[in-house]
């Protein structure tokens, strides 16, 4: 049975560990956690005033750009265009934006009707505005998937085979030093295997010399390496995806 185990996690990033499990299913898994996991991004636009620098077109293209937290219990996927142009509640979400120079025009200045969805970077920088020019606007945002859109897209995720590293500490490694990512040595200029797993350096490390550094690879162990936008939490991802994965295969078990 496969399984999953935590190996280390930091605000917005999450290594894991994946048993039992083969390429197919864990490309799978990887192909789902970055297209079909649904996070909340702008769609439509409609600006009502702009006499800044940049053109409409240009604004509207940052403003999809900017990543929102997204609850998944409070919305859900628009089934047709009209549910998009009627604003059904349960499928779209209002945010405003009315600013006038000279200032800069911030993320944190869209006022979004939930406050429970909003951009995940404050800071992000949309516009400058000059003496008297003024920006004004209303966003619709909605649930999407990175497969329809970039904008949609709830992270970057990767995976290699799980390593099996063996160091030969009697091994003098000080002469092949310049073959060797520098990073993979501590501060007594020993190689340290945590410092090749952090710095992802097992494949720098692999075929250079076998008798100091020997790397095995277990073909059905996986390392994932995932990176949230920050829509969603990396834990929320890998269940969502879970949950997504398990519909499709039960979409196919009864086409069959």
């Amino acid at each position: 049975m496969v399984s999953l185990e935590v190996v280390s996690k930091k605000e917005n990033k999450m290594t894991f560990l994946v048993k039992s499990s083969s390429p197919a299913y864990s490309n799978a898994l990887r192909r789902i956690m970055l297209t079909e996991v649904p996070v909340m991004a702008i769609e439509e636009l409609e600006i009502r005033k702009n006499n800044s620098a940049l053109y409409d077109e240009v604004l509207a293209h940052r403003l999809g750009l900017i990543p929102l937290t997204t609850d998944l219990k409070s919305y859900e996927l628009p089934k047709s265009e009209e549910d998009i142009t009627e604003r059904k509640a349960k499928c779209t979400l209002l945010l405003t934006l009315k600013e006038k120079g000279p200032k800069t025009v911030y993320a944190s200045d869209l006022k979004s009707k939930d406050p429970k969805v909003k951009p995940v970077f404050p800071k992000i920088q949309i516009v400058k505005l000059l003496k008297d020019q003024q920006l004004e606007l209303s966003a619709t945002a909605i649930l999407g998937k990175g497969k329809d859109h970039a904008k949609f897209s709830s992270c970057h995720v990767w995976y290699n085979y799980n390593p099996k590293i063996t160091i030969n500490k009697k091994a003098d490694a000080s002469i092949f030093k310049e073959l060797y990512p520098a990073d993979i040595f501590n501060k007594k200029g020993e190689v340290d295997e945590s410092l090749i797993i952090k710095n992802n350096l097992v494949d720098a490390v692999a075929n250079v010399n076998e008798d100091i550094i020997k790397v095995d690879y277990n073909e059905k162990e996986y390392i994932f390496q995932l990176e949230s936008w920050g829509q969603l939490s990396p834990k929320e991802i890998i269940v969502e995806s879970l949950k997504v994965f398990d519909d499709k295969l039960d979409e196919l078990k009864k086409a069959l």
